[in-house]
């Protein structure tokens, strides 16, 4: 039978406090509405379709891949599944819906809920959870057989039923055909004014269909984010969730409350994490490297036996063996070939540094190719930018420069050059040669300044 996910991002969140829609706050780098659609996809959802409002903008190009459909007005979360009929037109089997501000969902409840509806051929199951305070949650109202006879919003329960501590998730799973015709059976007429969806429950129930709830195993699972504070409480249960999975992959930390690690890391056995340590966006790390303290790599590659020590890493690949830190900036671009070394104060943009080549220490590389077996003295510059445009330094196999060196970029520097300390190049340098770029120093006796 294929299953498809309603994703309702459409939610203005104004809790916020923020210009853009609580979806698309993110959490260790993924928007909030991200990792919901994650999720169904994961759980097997044929179709993928998200419903945007408030803030499209911001929204749609987060969730391009999926189906789009827009709710014009906020009319209530009827309003919004009923935005997707055209994009669900013809399709038979179970529409999973799901609220785009809640990320700590998991691809195996949302199995779950498929697998139960269909099984029983129900007309909806109830994603359900029981809290201590339920207050704001809509409750759940059962028969005397258990099965769900109605939900009831809060401002609409009575005394008895806002006693009911089983509440409703927001998470649905429906037979596709039953759903878009009970839609049109939805009226405002309650303290909101608004089509409820949940309406759509007690008109199952009216038409002699089975409707089901399926009771999470943890009621984290179903909790929204309205709030900065929610945020973080969400960050941190999902921080503590994959941490748990490297952990018990092999991985070591030292402290796992102070190690940040994005949903699409990929992490080999026997790597070590030191404190503060933040791993983002499609970094990998191979077996055998340290990592940390006061590291963030963002889409880097770091391969097996690095030690990365205090660095920032964006879009960079380190080859194996190779050492990074302290305090070192790898931008975008930046290779550090086998057993290359980038050190101290050391910033490298859109340049390759060779195997087995070392920049130890306050140097800028920028848009350079360093061969093999080379050594940068401290405080070499590449001057690569002119003031209009970039360029490029080319420095070949076992080349030595001296300390405070400019190489004045385009410029290249033969193999097994030597180029002597505090020199400014502008000029190509042949191989084997030593290339010299100093102002004559002048001495003059007595000299005082004047008062």
């Amino acid at each position: 039978m294929k299953k498809a996910a309603l994703v309702l991002a459409a939610g203005a969140g104004t809790r916020m406090k923020s210009k853009k829609p609580k979806v698309a706050h993110e959490i260790l780098g993924k928007p909030l509405v991200n990792w919901v659609v994650d999720a169904a996809e994961a759980a097997g959802m044929d179709q993928v379709v998200t419903v945007v409002g408030h803030g499209r903008e911001f929204v749609e190009p987060l969730v391009a891949h999926t189906t789009v459909a827009e709710q014009k007005e906020r009319k209530g979360t009827a309003d919004a599944v009923a935005s997707a009929a055209d994009a669900l037109a013809g399709f038979d089997g179970s529409v999973v819906v799901l609220s785009g501000d809640c990320p700590l969902i998991t691809s195996d409840t949302i199995a779950a809920l498929a697998e139960l509806r269909e099984t029983a051929d129900a007309a909806a199951v109830v994603l359900t959870m029981k809290l201590d305070n339920p207050f704001g949650y809509g409750r759940i109202v059962r028969d005397e057989a258990g099965q769900v006879l109605r939900i009831v919003e809060q401002k609409d329960a009575t005394a008895e039923e806002a006693a009911i501590d089983e509440c409703n998730s927001g998470f649905y799973c429906f037979d596709a055909k039953f759903l878009f015709e009970a839609l049109s059976q939805v009226d405002s007429n309650n303290a909101q004014g608004e089509f409820y969806l949940t309406d759509v429950i007690e008109i199952g129930r009216k038409a002699g269909r089975a409707v089901l709830a399926l009771q999470a195993e943890d009621p984290q699972e179903c909790l929204g984010v309205n709030s900065r504070i929610q945020l973080a409480e969400a960050t941190g249960v999902l921080q503590r969730r994959i941490n748990q999975k490297h952990l018990a992959a092999g991985v070591t930390m030292w402290d796992p409350a102070q190690v940040w690690i994005g949903p699409d890391v990929v992490i080999a056995p026997d790597v070590e994490l030191l404190p503060q340590v933040m791993l983002l966006g499609a970094t990998s790390i191979g077996e055998d490297t340290v990592v940390g303290p006061n590291c963030r790599l963002t889409d880097t590659v770091v391969g097996k036996g690095c030690v990365i020590d205090e660095t920032i890493a964006i879009e960079a690949q380190v080859d194996d063996g190779a050492t990074c830190g302290p305090r070192a900036y790898l931008r975008p671009g930046a290779h550090l070939c086998e057993k290359a070394k980038a050190g101290t104060h050391v910033e490298i943009k859109k340049s390759t540094v060779g195997k087995g080549s070392k920049v130890p220490h306050l140097s800028y590389v920028g848009d350079a190719a360093i061969g093999e077996g080379v050594n940068l003295g401290a405080g070499t510059i590449t001057c690569n930018y002119d003031g209009k445009h970039k360029h490029s330094t080319v420095i070949g196999d076992e080349v030595f420069v001296g300390s405070s060196t400019m190489l004045v970029a385009p410029v290249t520097i033969g193999e097994g050059a030597t180029i002597g300390a505090g020199s400014v190049i502008t000029k190509d340098v042949s191989p084997h040669s030593l290339g010299l770029g100093r102002a004559r120093q002048t001495e003059i006796e007595g000299w005082k300044p004047k008062a």
